[in-house]
């Protein structure tokens, strides 16, 4: 085994199980913490040139795919789940919205048709800000909900007072969050602090530092970019490559 110790997983599912799938398959020993509860929205695609997803759950709730439409996912993962949907032209961006917009700007045109972006509810609204002032019209529609979830597994909890966690993954802001507040509510906040959190991006790392806040994370070890495999690149090493902190500070 490359880790005695479990690795809490804190994505809402079904996402929560495939990283476990995958922390399994390499070694590890996963414990399932979902943040979240996510319930899908059916809805309809209006006229537009292209679809916009930022995540594999709005990749995952896109109607039936319409012969010759585009859809511009954020990364490599959300572009393979719309893909395995069927949708043919699927372009990938390079993990955040920054770079998915730049995407749109550069393959399609501001004139034409406008942008359908399928997203959680309440999510991406910088997303749809960056698109109108590159002079795209943009229509949202609600792909999902994410809900905090009210409790923790009982294993997870057990584990965790019983010294047998190492680490914690966090892959988005919400959801380090509304994990770290569930712990928390469950008498947990200073066994957080015994771990190390394992994050996919700076702005994760912050959410993951303000939550925890007054105590410190033994450790933060922020992932080279933002895609699971980087965070999971970042487990059972000794020195891994990323941007280790040690202060707490972002």
């Amino acid at each position: 085994m490359k880790g005695a110790a479990g690795i809490l997983v804190t994505r809402p599912e079904p996402g929560g199980a495939e990283t476990a799938a995958r922390l399994a398959a390499l070694g590890f020993t996963p414990l399932l913490a979902p943040a979240l509860v996510l319930t899908p929205h059916r809805f309809a695609l209006p006229p537009c040139q292209a679809v916009l997803v930022t995540s594999r759950a709005g990749a995952r709730a896109l109607p039936a795919p319409i012969a010759g439409l585009p859809v511009l996912a954020v990364g490599g993962a959300t572009a393979a789940v719309a893909q395995a949907a069927g949708w043919g032209d699927v372009r990938a961006a390079e993990g955040t919205a920054e770079s998915l917009a730049s995407l749109a700007a550069a393959s399609l045109d501001p004139a034409g048709l406008p942008l359908l972006l399928a997203v959680g509810q309440g999510y991406a609204l910088d997303l749809a800000a960056a698109l109108r002032a590159r002079g795209f019209r943009v229509i949202r529609r609600i792909a999902y909900a994410a809900a905090p979830a009210t409790a923790l597994p009982e294993p997870t909890l057990a584990a965790l007072a019983q010294g047998s966690v190492s680490r914690i993954l966090f892959h988005s802001p919400r959801s380090a969050a509304c994990a770290i507040t569930l712990f928390r509510t469950a008498g947990h906040a200073a066994s957080l602090a015994r771990l190390a959190a394992v994050v996919i991006s700076p702005r994760v790392a912050a959410a993951a530092v303000k939550a925890l806040a007054p105590l410190t994370w033994r450790e933060i070890r922020i992932a080279e970019s933002p895609g699971e495999d980087a965070l999971l690149a970042l487990l059972g090493r000794g020195d891994p490559p990323g941007r280790p902190i040690v202060s707490g500070e972002p």
